[in-house]
């Protein structure tokens, strides 16, 4: 199984787990199974036409998946899923 890092504002929907183990032969069914287990994080990861939200970047072994085949993007059980959501915001210092 793959494993997936969880940044702290997902982990009140993954039981305050940092990390995730979850099945799949892609970046796509991994998530999948990721949601199925913590059903309350899929509208955070996903929009309502299923589509991953264009602010949540995932990198599969340190590589974004948006620059190889996303989320067909093939996994084995050693790799490392990483969810990273975008930051935004901040004060203008001037």
């Amino acid at each position: 199984m793959a494993r997936i890092l969880i940044p702290t504002p997902l982990r009140q929907f993954t039981e305050k787990n940092s990390t995730v183990e979850a099945p799949g032969a892609t970046v796509g069914e991994v998530l999948a199974a990721l949601v199925t287990r913590f059903p309350d994080l899929k509208k955070n990861l996903y929009s309502d036409e299923g589509k991953l939200r264009s602010f949540v970047n995932v990198y599969l072994n340190d590589e974004d998946i948006r620059y190889i085949k996303k989320e067909a993007s093939s996994v084995v059980d050693a790799d490392v899923l990483s969810i990273v959501p975008s930051i935004a915001g901040g004060a203008h210092v001037g």
